[in-house]
């Protein structure tokens, strides 16, 4: 008796290689006929499940931000104190935007030519990381380990703080370490938001 085959996932396949051909060739590089190439099935196929290219990214970015809420859940430690799980987590974060294929060549894109959509998926993903700072910043504050504050506001502003520490730092001086980071970001923040 043969084995029984598994039919193959014929979405899977075509976001798979969608992810590849945006890793390889960027948003506006990227063409059905390339993916459908790359997945090794009909263009047809391909619009049995997305209507156009935009939608397919979209696609991508909303599992790439997924990933990233899932790998910033697995790094929280509840014995820790806010800023030490907050540093932890924007680590782990920048760690994963800087090593995916696609957000360094969405950023590349947009340095390079400014392409919207490519814009528009890394601006998704960074209001995907602000609401997920804006949700611990509100129960550390609920829980009174910092002063009551606009939790989206004070998400946004800790997470540009934290990329001009690190991602944008060396314009300045040479690179911090994270135990540098994390002593600036205390000193910026916790210190000023500390309850008294």
């Amino acid at each position: 008796m043969a084995a029984e085959r598994k039919p193959m996932d014929r979405r899977k396949q075509v976001l798979e290689a969608a992810a590849r051909s945006f890793e390889t060739f960027g948003y506006k590089a990227t063409t059905m006929d390339q993916v459908a190439k790359l997945a090794g099935v009909g263009k047809g196929t391909i619009y049995t499940f997305f209507a156009h290219k935009e939608q397919l990214f979209e696609e991508i970015m909303s599992g790439m931000i997924r990933e990233l809420r899932e790998l910033a859940d697995r790094t929280l430690r509840p014995e820790l104190p806010f800023a030490d799980n907050l540093m932890e987590v924007l680590h782990k974060l920048l760690d994963y935007r800087e090593q995916h294929a696609l957000a360094v060549k969405l950023a590349q894109e947009v340095r390079d030519i400014g392409t919207p959509m490519a814009r528009e998926g890394l601006e998704k993903v960074e209001r995907a990381v602000v609401t997920y700072i804006s949700r611990h910043v509100n129960e550390a504050s609920e829980k009174g380990e910092i002063k009551p504050c606009d939790p989206e506001l004070t998400a946004f502003v800790m997470l540009k703080t934290y990329l001009a520490l690190t991602a944008e730092s060396h314009h300045l001086h040479m690179p911090l370490t994270k135990e540098e980071v994390l002593d600036y970001f205390r000193t910026y923040w916790m210190e000023g938001l500390a309850a008294r």
